[in-house]
């Protein structure tokens, strides 16, 4: 009989996602599969975790039309177009910028979505259901975007 023997892992990496749309979601599996193969990661968790406030990460199924109706439900909950008080700049004081964005909808949006996501990682492979993808949530794009995934567990050896 065969013996496996396992070492600990644990890694990071970010990388940046440049979006294109105003609200986009942005599919991230393969390119985290990617990172859970080359580390050499057996058994543990991945995390892959948005770093603004304007973004999320959802795991969820990968067909146009949901995602399009994700997007109109964001909208219709906080809208573009509606007052919100992050960005009246004559009251405002605090966190301000020279290129500031009049974003108050998407910050309210992202309230709503998580900014991370952890799933298992079973044989070398994130353990995803059948139509589960994950996703970059942008809602204030186009910009550029930086997502960290840290991944524990353990190896192959």
């Amino acid at each position: 009989m065969e013996t496996l023997t396992t070492a600990p892992v644990s890694l990071h990496a970010q990388f940046t996602v440049e979006t294109g749309h105003p609200t986009e979601f942005i599919d991230l599996t393969d390119r985290v599969a990617s990172f859970v193969m080359q580390a050499g990661l057996r058994f543990g968790f991945v995390n892959i975790q948005t770093r603004h406030t304007t973004t999320a990460i959802l795991v969820n199924e990968h067909e146009p039309l949901l995602l399009s109706d994700f997007a109109a439900f964001l909208e219709r909950l906080a809208p573009r177009g509606a007052i919100y008080h992050h960005d009246d700049e004559t009251v405002r004081t605090v966190n301000l910028t020279p290129d500031e964005r009049h974003n108050g909808h998407a910050h309210c949006q992202a309230l709503l979505l998580p900014s991370n996501a952890t799933l298992n990682v079973v044989e070398g492979r994130m353990h995803l259901g059948r139509w589960q993808r994950v996703f970059l949530v942008e809602l204030d794009g186009p910009r550029p975007r930086t997502v960290s995934v840290m991944l524990m567990g353990e190896g192959w050896r």
